[in-house]
């Protein structure tokens, strides 16, 4: 697997979407991070449990896996040396509730979900750490009864502080310093209390100003009638600190001794959160567990792909059975062929990840060790590669890097270049490719791969439907049917005469067809023959004939490509007065007007000077009369000519 084929088959989009029914940053994390398996006890393993962790969702939706938010941070600062905050200790509280309540949820789920509720048994509640905790920490803060000193030195605080405010309420109301006040308030600065005093009067007060106003005309001054009882304060104040770093000191002591167990439970609780997160995405779209198999027979019911939602086409196919490794599907472009080969692609990349599938029960999916795919141009603007070439370097890695284990999807095989040579190349590539041993789907529009893939064992057609009604495909795939050009019975739908489809099936097929209207209606049927009927008296001027500066020059043994068809032909002779030459195809002699040939090889690159073009064009059997009647004349023996077209 590589992450060309994540891409392509919107497996990284899969992945975020699952993510999203994550809880946790941690359970994000690994859901984004995950990759298919290939080993199949494991892969089974993950389906069994996401399957139960379905039937939990469906007799309660409300899974207790909250606490995670903010643990990793308190599991980065362990063994530092330095103590917990109570902010921390507080997450690392909730955890433990959270513990204690999914122990308690999965209790009575052991026979619903026996291997999903085991998990639990490797999550210790710890209660004696969640009790200590919760006994020292309140509202964010030390408590003040977390330790006996700590209590002492708090109302010690508390009666400095009452002393302090009380003498400075005396100060402030004296006549000494009435006057002088700004305002009769007490406030702090830096931890210390102050009185407002006036600017002018600033040097009237006895104490340090510990601060001014924003427009200087008032000094926050600290009298020196309270400076002792200040520092006491002070010092109160730092003994508290001492003894609140004492109780946290104890409490990041008491979780560092269960450490092991706390990452025990945070790694289980992180397990649930990405495997509920599967379910959740799994009930989403309606999914079941597939069959697994190792015998590459893939078999779907249904199938849907799950990014398209409602507006997805149910796909069925069967693939393996019977020794059919290989699925030809042929047929127009956008009706369906390359969503048919990426939802098969997506959906075993999502299986070999303990994902459910948006099938129907009975479906079955084989484990495969890569997905080589190629869809899409790829072209490279960097190595200026043009499209065509751009996939065939892909197409040649395949070939590289395919075993039996592999699941190959090619897309318009063969598309890109001259027709001719894009339908032998596919075959050809397709051919062997199949040697190699790997599960091929591949869509192509080359209508002569039908014959191919009905021809050769392990290879199976199909085809895309197509609604001749509302002349709209319906993205439905039919097995083991090749797909059709609808451009005939689409011109017959729309009104064209049947003698010109006629006439069109001749020279594309070279066959007889009797193709009839869709109407037997009167007006119809003169609408139609107006298409056809001439005009015996029309006039036209008729240019000289030049055929002796058009025809090109052509001779015998020369390769040519013949239009439309763009079949190869070999010139035996010619042009006649009408420009038009004996032209040898698959073994028969057809004349053609020289406007529908072209070059292809010339005869002075295949063949010596002296070679016997008698060896293309004549039988056997004239052969060697000829060379008979050369030597002697033999009575009654006589040569014939086959008859030309």
């Amino acid at each position: 697997m590589n992450t060309n084929t994540f891409t392509l088959l919107d497996y990284d989009i899969i992945k975020e979407r699952v993510s999203q029914f994550a809880l946790s940053k941690a359970g994000k994390k690994k859901l984004l991070g995950m990759v298919p398996s290939e080993n199949l006890k494991q892969i089974k393993s993950w389906l069994d449990e996401t399957e139960e962790a379905v039937k939990i969702l469906e007799k309660s939706a409300s899974i207790p896996v909250h606490g995670l938010e903010g643990i990793e941070s308190v599991l980065n600062n362990f063994n530092k040396g330095i103590a917990l905050r109570p902010e921390q200790l507080m997450k690392l509280y909730d955890f433990l509730d959270c513990c204690r309540k999914i122990r308690r949820f999965m209790k009575d789920k052991e026979v619903l979900a026996p291997r999903v509720a085991s998990y639990v048994q490797s999550i210790e509640e710890l209660p004696s750490l969640a009790e200590e905790i919760i006994r020292c920490i309140r509202n964010g803060k030390v408590d003040d009864y977390a330790s006996k000193d700590l209590l002492k030195v708090r109302k010690q605080i508390s009666l400095q502080e009452e002393r302090l405010k009380e003498k400075l309420q005396q100060l402030i109301k004296s006549s000494k310093y009435k006057n002088y006040l700004q305002e009769m308030v007490i406030s702090q600065r830096s931890g210390r209390y102050v009185i407002p005093v006036k600017k002018e009067y600033k040097n009237k007060i006895k104490g340090s100003v510990l601060d001014t106003s924003a427009s200087g005309s008032t000094y926050f001054i600290e009298p020196e009638e309270i400076a002792a009882s200040q520092e006491q304060l002070n010092w109160l104040i730092a003994e508290e600190e001492a003894e609140v770093q004492q109780v946290l000191l104890f409490l990041t002591g008491l979780v560092e001794a269960n450490e092991k167990e706390i990452k025990v439970a945070v790694e289980t609780m992180i397990h649930y959160d990405v495997l509920f997160a599967k379910a959740k995405y799994a009930r989403s779209t309606e999914a079941q567990k597939p069959v697994l198999n190792e015998s590459h027979h893939i078999k779907l019911i249904c199938a849907k792909h799950p990014l398209l939602e409602s507006d997805a086409v149910p796909l069925t196919l069967e693939l393996g059975s019977n020794g059919q490794h290989a699925l030809v599907i042929t047929g127009p472009n956008t009706g369906g062929k390359t969503v048919t080969i990426k939802t098969v692609g997506l959906l075993t990349l999502m299986a070999q990840s303990g994902m459910l599938l948006p099938v129907q029960k009975g479906s079955s999916i084989a484990i495969f060790q890569q997905i080589l795919l190629d869809i899409g141009d790829g072209q490279s603007i960097e190595h200026n590669l043009s499209t065509f070439s751009s996939r065939i370097k892909n197409i040649i890695e395949i070939l590289q890097e395919t075993n039996d284990r592999t699941l190959v999807l090619l897309d318009e095989l063969g598309s890109g270049t001259d027709p001719a040579e894009g339908m032998g190349l596919a075959t050809a590539i397709l051919e062997q490719m199949y040697k190699k041993g790997p599960t091929i789907m591949a869509t192509t529009h080359y209508s002569e791969i039908k014959g191919f893939a009905e021809d050769h064992e392990g290879f199976l057609n199909g085809a895309m439907e197509f609604d001749l009604d509302t002349l709209k495909p319906t993205y439905k795939l039919i097995i083991g049917k090749g797909g059709e050009s609808q451009a005939f019975a689409i011109a017959l739908k729309l009104g064209m005469h049947p003698k010109i489809i006629e006439r069109a099936h001749q020279i594309t097929y070279k066959e007889e067809r009797t193709y009839l209207p869709y109407s037997n209606e009167h007006k119809l049927k003169i609408e139609l023959e107006k298409q056809i009927i001439v005009n015996r008296h029309i006039k036209r001027s008729k240019g000289e004939k030049k055929l002796d500066q058009a025809i090109q020059v052509l001779k015998q043994g020369d390769n040519v490509l013949v239009s439309p068809q763009n079949e190869i032909g070999i010139i035996q002779k010619g042009p006649d007065a009408r420009g038009n030459f004996s032209v040898q195809i698959k073994g028969e002699k057809v004349i053609i007007n020289h406007k529908r040939l072209k070059l292809y090889i010339s005869a002075d690159e295949l063949y010596p000077e002296d070679y016997d073009f008698d060896i293309i064009f004549e039988t056997k059997e004239n052969r060697k009369k000829s060379k008979l009647l050369n030597r002697k004349h033999v009575e009654g023996l006589f040569i014939e000519n086959e008859e030309q077209n």
